[in-house]
């Protein structure tokens, strides 16, 4: 019995002191695996489009606004983006072109949440109207099913002109040169 004891308190000790061993090399490791990333990050280079050369294989473009020499092809370009309120060519940085992909994509999914829930109105409508035999009530929730109908039709249309407005989007960017990175959703 004493021996059995004896080996059981040796096994237990042995036990705590590689538990201790490893709890210590695991402590080396998290202060190995800090101290790396720490050094990563000092050594991260962010890279934005004023680090990048301008490309000499391409010609520069023409003036847009050169002294009676601007033929009306030129002019449209240059008086386009003004009309419309756009940035000038210079701002158009990919916080630009993920800002105004992004609000028309948001809002054309805000309308699309909400034409759902209009189409759940208007079914919870026709199902209390065939419920109902009251010809007043009947009427009245028949109105505000056409209301809602009429709603849901106009919702519809504004739908269509989004993402309408979303291709013009990627257009506009395609033909700028942007790359499609820039327009992903985050």
């Amino acid at each position: 019995m004493a021996m059995k004891s004896r080996a059981l308190f040796v096994v237990a000790l042995l036990a705590f002191n590689c538990g201790w061993v490893q709890a210590q090399s695991l402590a080396d490791v998290a202060r190995a695996e800090e101290a790396r990333r720490q050094d990563v990050a000092k050594a991260k280079k962010v890279y934005t489009n004023n680090d990048l050369k301008p490309d000499s294989s391409r010609p520069a473009p023409p003036p847009a606004a050169a002294a009676g020499a601007a033929t009306p092809d030129t002019a449209k370009p240059a008086a386009a983006p003004a009309a419309s309120g756009a940035a000038p060519a210079e701002a158009r940085d990919q916080a630009y072109w993920s800002g105004r992909i992004g609000e028309a994509r948001s809002q054309l999914e805000r309308n699309r949440a909400f034409a759902t829930a209009l189409q759940n109105r208007i079914d919870m409508l026709w199902t209390d109207f065939v419920n109902r035999d009251n010809p007043v009530e009947r009427s009245a929730i028949e109105r505000d099913r056409n209301t809602a109908l009429a709603e849901l039709d106009r919702l519809k249309k504004e739908m269509d002109e989004q993402v309408k407005g979303v291709a013009a989007i990627e257009e506009e960017a395609r033909r700028a040169g942007v790359p499609a990175a820039w327009l992903r959703p985050s």
